[in-house]
């Protein structure tokens, strides 16, 4: 491979890419990008986000680091018509937002852009825990947050009434969304559910997450993170350990996922019809249901060369439900474009479909699950509606957390601060998915920690 020593062929491959989904603007995140990919974001048009890489974690000794970094990114770009903001940094105060000096730091970046290009204004892309109060969030002309609500807890719903809410508390500040993503394999299921790396809940996480975020004038920019996998030697998720895998593409670019055509039906003026779920084909549910992405105001669904029946969608996502019987050709219509598929039913499923980590901690199969009772997979708001179960979590979060030392706050996994949005978030997680991630950040559960916290909870009914 090439690393990160990208040609200018490779360069030109993402931009059609891009520019072929209808996408308008770019994050170059996190840090500064090829000159050769400035220029072809200028001949496309695209609105670009420039930014340095300061990221994660205030070093009060790298500020004049980032002060050169900014000079010379501005310098080097500022002739780029494509680059509409600079960006100061992305996710900075995931240890916290009121350090003097990381709020200091951001205001000599702030006034050091502004005197160099008078014209761009400045953003930020925030963690999503950050108060909506935070002083940091009003350093710079603009902002955006970093969420993944409905993927790293919390649910997809709470996306836009946060918006919403920091729009009514901040009616001065212009808001964006600058990352927000789920992660898919070639996993397959009829019943997605957050956090099984399935490419159906990937689909469906887009669908809801751009029916929220496209509905909302005030919204500034939403960037999707990400246009393509990429590598990440610490990770270890999805059963492919080493990547990101929250791309609309693989990192090889030669497969688009399903979500990829989600924007495409959004974004694009060039007429197309997509079926979801080509690489879904054993199926063992008697009816199963079928997503189409189009552009085009109608699309009529063929089973075997038997039409069933013609559907519209304002929101360009067609849902149809297919009797599955012995083997079965779909095609897809909208006027004159074609796609096809095929699905087959199958007695049972299809364990090539069935997500299975490396080195997993415990499997799926070894975690009792009775009617009516608690587990280890069920989320932490479910768990905290019972008083049992409250005290459950406390022994589990007093286990994982850090100590603290006299007069520090409190913080959870990974050190942010703990406050209603942490909170949020923490509820959309079950218990095994957080023993998963917290994992990467150096606290391990054992499999007997996790059978024996699992047996606590099969004892505690669940509140109806």
């Amino acid at each position: 491979g090439v690393g990160n020593a990208l040609t200018q062929a490779h360069h030109r491959e993402d931009m059609e890419l891009i520019y072929n989904m209808g996408a308008t603007t770019i994050r170059l995140a996190h840090y500064q990008h090829d000159q050769y990919f400035y220029d072809l974001c200028d001949e496309k048009g695209l609105v670009i986000w420039a930014e340095i890489p300061y990221i994660s974690q205030h070093m009060p000794t790298a500020r004049e680091n980032t002060v050169s970094q900014m000079t010379e990114l501005i310098t080097q770009n500022y002739n780029h018509a494509s680059i509409v903001v600079w960006g100061l940094s992305n996710e900075i105060s995931m240890k916290g937002d009121t350090d003097p000096d990381l709020l200091e730091n951001h205001r000599i970046l702030n006034d050091l852009c502004h005197k160099m290009d008078p014209i761009r204004p400045t953003t930020i892309a925030a963690v999503s825990p950050c108060p909506m109060d935070s002083p940091y969030i009003k350093i710079s002309d603009l902002v955006s947050y970093n969420h993944y609500f409905g993927w790293y807890g919390g649910d997809t719903d709470m996306n836009g009434p946060w918006f919403d809410k920091f729009h009514e508390t901040n009616p001065e500040i212009p808001i964006g969304c600058s990352e927000y993503g789920c992660e898919a394999l070639n996993w397959h299921t009829s019943d997605p559910m957050q956090g099984d790396y399935t490419e159906e809940y990937q689909a469906y996480y887009h669908e809801e997450l751009i029916k929220q975020l496209f509905s909302r004038p005030f919204m500034w920019a939403t960037h999707v993170w990400n246009m393509f996998d990429f590598g990440a030697d610490a990770r270890s998720e999805g059963g492919e350990n080493g990547q990101n895998h929250k791309g609309l593409m693989t990192m090889d670019r030669k497969y688009k996922k399903d979500a990829f055509y989600a924007y495409k039906a959004w974004l694009s003026d060039e007429p197309f019809v997509h079926l979801c779920g080509k690489r879904y084909i054993d199926r063992v549910e008697d009816v199963t249901r079928v997503t189409v992405y189009s552009n085009l105001p109608e699309v009529e669904l063929f089973a075997n060369g038997e039409s069933l029946g013609k559907k519209t969608a304002e929101d360009h996502f067609f849902y149809f439900d297919v009797p599955n019987a012995g083997e079965t050709k779909l095609e897809a219509v909208a006027g004159e474009y074609r796609d096809e598929s095929v699905i087959r039913k199958v007695e049972v499923f299809n364990e090539e479909y069935r997500l299975k980590e490396k080195n997993a901690v415990i499997n799926w199969f070894e975690i009792n699950m009775p009617d009516g009772r608690l587990s280890i997979n069920d989320k932490i708001s479910e768990i905290v509606k019972t008083f049992r179960g409250k005290l459950v979590l406390l022994g589990l979060v007093r286990k994982i957390m850090p100590k603290k030392k006299k007069g520090e706050k409190t913080t959870a996994m990974g050190g942010f601060e703990m406050n209603d949005a942490m909170m949020q978030m923490l509820g959309g997680f079950t218990i095994l998915r957080i023993s998963g991630m917290i994992g990467m950040m150096g606290v391990n559960l054992t499999k007997e920690d996790l059978l024996k916290l699992n047996k606590k909870l099969n004892r505690i009914k669940k509140k109806k």
